[in-house]
């Protein structure tokens, strides 16, 4: 039977995840999530792949696949975030070009065991279905599309977010389709485009009318899922990649002065140097020139490639992307990206008074993190003086400047300077009464 075409869904719109940009770029031990995705794909035997990329992000995701050998990267663009059904209606040229064939429907954000991935092509290559949809097995209410099922497996509907105590079943659709047929799909998404009902789950309707005359089987999935959706779940997805480490990979061209102490699980790339008094607890992860100063701490963390850890900075359950810098101060469940500055003194703090949730604002809507540690989340060259504070869960944007000794207690919208009023006046002259 032949082997699906891997369709990898990139494009669409990250409102939800600013103040960090596309989540197919975010980084994870020195690789873009998209690469690492497409790697494992790679693993399974899967040698053609088509990613759905947006105008913003097309011309990285040509240059990261280009390399590629495992696997035959195309790419195609989603003119507009027009949902699920319109970035795989951009198929139809490819198809055109190489034929009908079966595809295997992905997001490059969703992260599961390769377990869920052997599994769908296992039941794909039984040929007992015209469609393969993995379920995700949740014992409380998920706010997400439920899959009734009949006995035997069988899907029969979609049913998007029908409230706790509806649900029709304990299965929630994950983005992992395989369907045998991609123009018979197309066809139907095609027709809910040209329907009356403006919804946006076109794709989910289209599916719902094929199941009516074809066979959709549920391939029940119950391991680890993790999705980004929100700015706070990169830091889920890096504890998903530490833990994935075993035992302690130091490359011979890092620098460990002496001193330096490494304990668990921890990978040190080409070019890192450790000074004299650094402390690395794993899992944790140091990547190319890479800096960690003198009595620096970090623990359970990621630190990219030509980071600085400066001098005494502790950095605790953190993300620091490519090129930030820091220096004696405390990076406290944080999340740095790209040429992010944080100077000297800086503090995140990432516990409410009363150790209660950290919530965030989300287009306009506040949102519960479900996070009770949750510090600092800065955009791309974002630049924080010294002796800055940041209340938890607050949001820097891109491009923003933070003036020295202000205290952060909302998010910053990008290219936006935030300083304290500094008043200076003469001291007035004291008169003394005689009594």
């Amino acid at each position: 039977m032949r082997t699906p075409l891997l369709v990898v869904l990139a494009g669409g719109a990250s409102s939800r995840l600013w103040p960090l940009e596309e989540k197919s770029l975010i980084k994870f031990m020195g690789e873009p999530l998209l690469c690492f995705q497409l790697n494992r794909y790679a693993q399974l035997g899967m040698r053609e792949a088509v990613i759905v990329a947006n105008p913003e992000n097309e011309a990285v995701i040509r240059a990261l696949v280009e390399p590629l050998m495992r696997i035959k990267v195309s790419v195609v663009v989603q003119p507009e975030p027009k949902g699920m059904g319109d970035a795989l209606l951009q198929l139809r040229p490819y198809l055109d070009a190489h034929g009908n064939q079966p595809v295997y429907v992905t997001q490059v954000h969703d992260l599961t065991s390769m377990e869920l991935h052997q599994r769908m092509l296992t039941a794909y290559q039984s040929g007992a279905a015209t469609a393969y949809l993995a379920g995700y097995r949740v014992d409380e209410y998920f706010p997400g599309g439920y899959l009734e099922v009949q006995p035997g497996d069988r899907i029969t509907n979609i049913i998007e977010k029908p409230g706790a105590g509806n649900e029709p079943s304990n299965l929630v659709s994950i983005v992992a389709h395989i369907h045998s047929d991609a123009a018979l799909l197309l066809d139907h998404v095609q027709a809910e485009y040209d329907s009356p009902n403006t919804a946006d789950d076109h794709y989910e309707r289209a599916m719902a009318q094929l199941m009516q005359a074809h066979i959709f089987q549920v391939v029940p999935y119950a391991g680890p899922w993790q999705a980004i959706k929100f700015p706070w779940h990169v830091l889920d997805v890096m504890n998903v990649m530490l833990g994935q480490i075993e035992g302690q990979r130091i490359s011979p061209e890092a620098v460990i002065e002496e001193g330096v102490v490494i304990k668990g699980s921890v990978v040190i790339e080409a070019g890192a140097r450790l000074f004299h008094g650094a402390t690395v607890i794993g899992p944790a992860y140091i990547g190319k020139n890479a800096i960690v100063g003198n009595g620096a701490l970090v623990r359970e963390s990621m630190v990219g490639e030509r980071a600085v850890v400066g001098y005494v900075t502790e950095v605790a359950r953190s993300y620091m992307a490519d090129r930030t810098h820091s220096h004696a101060g405390q990076v406290l469940d944080a999340i740095l990206d790209e040429d992010v500055n944080l100077s000297a003194t800086c503090t995140t703090a990432n516990l409410r008074i009363d150790q209660g949730p950290v919530w965030s604002i989300v287009r306009g809507q506040r949102v519960n993190t479900g996070r009770d540690k949750l510090g600092l989340i800065a955009g791309k060259r974002a630049f924080i003086g010294v002796n800055v504070m940041t209340m938890p869960g607050v949001k820097i944007g891109r491009d923003s400047e933070i003036g020295p000794t202000t205290v952060v207690s909302e998010d910053v919208p990008d290219n936006t300077r935030v300083w304290v009023e500094q008043v200076i006046r003469r001291k007035s002259k004291s008169t003394t009464r005689k009594v």
